[in-house]
Order: structure tokens, then C-alpha cells, then sequence
């Protein structure tokens, strides 16, 4: 495979699961890092780094409102749950940080 068709693959893989992550905001991020050790807010803070190094300037908000497809106050306050103490000691276990 060329270099180019491997780009265009990987670039509509990350479309792909933007639009996922976009159409199942049942699933919450506190879920998604306590299984996979990535969520939204991780996606959000690689895309922001491979814009800065492209020379792109991006902050956090631009990044997270890129992944989560509106301001992340917005996606918050529309399909952000409280955590459950079991999730909160599934984070605390798996990243050894307090959700």
C-alpha cells in the first residue's frame, strides 16, 4: 500500500470513530477510560497535538469541540452523567488518579 492510501485509511478510520463517539453519548467517558485507558477528552489532546505538530495553532476547547462535534460545555451539560462510586474506584484503579 502507498503512503497516500494509508493516510486517506487512517484519516476516514478517525472520521469513523469521531462520528461513533458523536452518535453514542450514552457512553461516558469515565466508561471508555476504564476500559480502553482512552476517552474524548484523550482523543481531543492527540488531535491537538498533531495540529501543533503541523504548525497548526489549536487549543484544548478547539480540539474537544472537534471530537465531541459542539462546545464541550454544551455536550456536558446534554449528555454528561454523574459517576457511580464503582465507576469512580474502576478509574481510580486503572489510571491510579481520582475521577
Amino acid at each position: 500500500m502507498d503512503e497516500q492510501t494509508r493516510i486517506e485509511l487512517e484519516a476516514a478510520a478517525f472520521r469513523r470513530l469521531v462520528q461513533h463517539f458523536r452518535e453514542h453519548t450514552d457512553v461516558q467517558n469515565i466508561d471508555l477510560m476504564n476500559l480502553a485507558s482512552f476517552c474524548r477528552n484523550c482523543l481531543s489532546k492527540w488531535y491537538r497535538a498533531a495540529a501543533e505538530e503541523k504548525g497548526v495553532e489549536m487549543d484544548y476547547d478547539q480540539a474537544r469541540e472537534i471530537i465531541y462535534g459542539m462546545p464541550y460545555s454544551e455536550w456536558k451539560e446534554k449528555h454528561q452523567s454523574e459517576a457511580s462510586t464503582e465507576q469512580k474506584n474502576k478509574f481510580k484503579e486503572v489510571t491510579g488518579e481520582e475521577a
